[in-house]
């Protein structure tokens, strides 16, 4: 049975100016997968996950989103695909003078017509969902890091979105939060069909959650490998790819 793509990018080149991180890329994102962005420091992950949520603009090339042009695509109609997508940032980056259930209010304030005690409702609801019930009114600095994690995830979910994009979700944690954090994307993945987009490093990470995903490289500026991670590790494509899945294993 064919799968659905839910991200389609054609001859994409990311980068700054005449800076080129990575040029004429090609790859499709499966409506449901777990897509994981790999590749060494430098490759570009963090530069490709901007480009798909619109912080960045490609040097050149497609991204096309739910079957939305999102370059040249009418200003609503892309509009409308940022609104049914949510991101986890590094820090999570809520607002450390607003309660959890403000910061998760906040997408809800500005993209929906729900009453405050709807809002509210609802921003208990997500905290839960994601392991937080009755943290509500805790403030980011009364929690952990891994807590400051799950709260950014709950409000990247405050919209229910299609796709949720999450850049370097372990970084910053210790081995039992991070792989908590692998469980709860698993978890939502399952349960919603969420499209996901990690872009990572970590091995334990891209072996746990990942069903799909790119290679990146930083010598060739270009895509090296695609497909399941523990496919590749399987049949490695080239040696990059190889020592990449493979580091820190004794020889």
């Amino acid at each position: 049975m064919s799968k659905t793509v839910a991200i389609n990018v054609k001859g994409l080149s990311v980068g700054y100016g005449d800076y080129v991180l990575l040029h004429d890329a090609d790859y499709q994102v499966n409506k449901g997968d777990i897509f994981i962005i790999m590749g060494g420091s430098g490759c570009g992950k963090s530069s490709m996950l901007r480009v798909l949520t619109g912080l960045l603009p490609p040097l050149k090339g497609e991204v096309v989103i739910n079957d939305v042009d999102m370059i040249n695509g009418k200003p609503r109609d892309v509009q409308k695909i940022r609104e049914k997508s949510g991101i986890l940032y590094q820090s999570g980056a809520l607002f450390s003078s607003m309660t959890l259930a403000e910061n998760i209010m906040l997408p809800m304030q500005q993209y929906s017509d729900y009453s405050p005690a709807t809002m509210r409702e609802l921003a208990g609801l997500k905290l839960a969902l994601v392991g937080l019930k009755g943290f509500d009114d805790f403030y980011p600095s009364e929690i952990s890091g891994g807590m400051k994690k799950r709260a950014g995830l709950a409000r990247a979910l405050a919209l229910d979105p299609d796709i949720v994009y999450f850049d370097e979700p372990s970084a910053g944690l210790d081995p039992i939060s991070s792989h908590n954090l692998d469980e709860l994307i698993i978890e939502l993945n399952r349960s919603l069909g969420t499209t996901i987009v990690v872009v990572t490093h970590e091995l334990a990470s891209i072996f746990a959650i990942g069903n799909n995903s790119i290679f990146l490289d930083a010598a060739s500026k270009t895509i090296l490998a695609r497909g399941d991670p523990k496919e590749l590790l399987k049949n490695p494509p080239n040696k990059t790819v190889y020592e990449f899945l493979t580091r820190g294993e004794k020889k």
